[in-house]
């Protein structure tokens, strides 16, 4: 999984990249590595990692998360949490990518959906969709969880923020009686 990270902070944009960083010597010493894995190890890899497992170590991020976020100097009790809720189509070049769709403005891939705080400008989850979902399906669960993360955090005060896509009645009004406020809704645009 090291080597997935290290080859896109260095620009790798697919997985056959990581073959070039295998033969750069100057990129091994850098990361203090001999050797790293195949790109077809870290295909395996990819394919074996469910959705469970991807909910797994979005958790353990963000609870790793939650421990540098206490041990900096900030004060998130006197800060809002503006969590951003944001779905965009993202085309795809490959062909037969499961869960890959044709979106409703005709482009192949896929329509991921992105749970972010805006105050530290950190993605906080990423939920993976076919191309043809609509923006709000999964929203709600990862809304949720967003919440709670910010509250374990310190934030008294929570604001969330979207498109009208986003503004599910039985959600806002579930949230706004637990004490959670909604931000400016803008309108979809067509």
């Amino acid at each position: 999984m090291l080597s997935i990270a290290y080859n896109i902070l260095v620009g790798g944009q697919v997985l056959e990249d990581i073959e070039v960083r295998r033969n750069d010597a100057a990129f091994l010493k850098a990361i203090n590595a001999r050797s790293i894995p195949d790109p077809t190890t870290a295909g395996d890899f990819c394919r074996r990692f469910d959705e469970s497992a991807i909910w797994s170590l979005m958790n353990a991020i963000n609870t790793t998360r939650l421990e540098v976020w206490r041990r900096s100097d900030r004060d998130f009790s006197q800060e809002t949490a503006r969590i951003d809720a944001d779905g965009s189509i993202v085309p795809t070049t490959g062909e037969c990518k499961v869960g890959m769709d044709l979106s409703y403005n005709g482009i192949w891939g896929y329509h991921p959906l992105l749970i972010s705080l805006a105050n530290t400008k950190e993605p906080l989850f990423l939920v993976n969709r076919s191309g043809n979902r609509p923006s709000h399906e999964g929203a709600p669960a990862a809304l949720d969880k967003a919440i709670a993360l910010c509250q374990d955090a310190g934030f008294r005060d929570i604001l969330l923020r979207g498109d009208t896509d986003f503004s599910m009645t039985a959600h806002l009004d579930r949230w706004h009686a637990a004490g959670v406020r909604r931000g400016p809704f803008a309108s979809v645009k067509a």
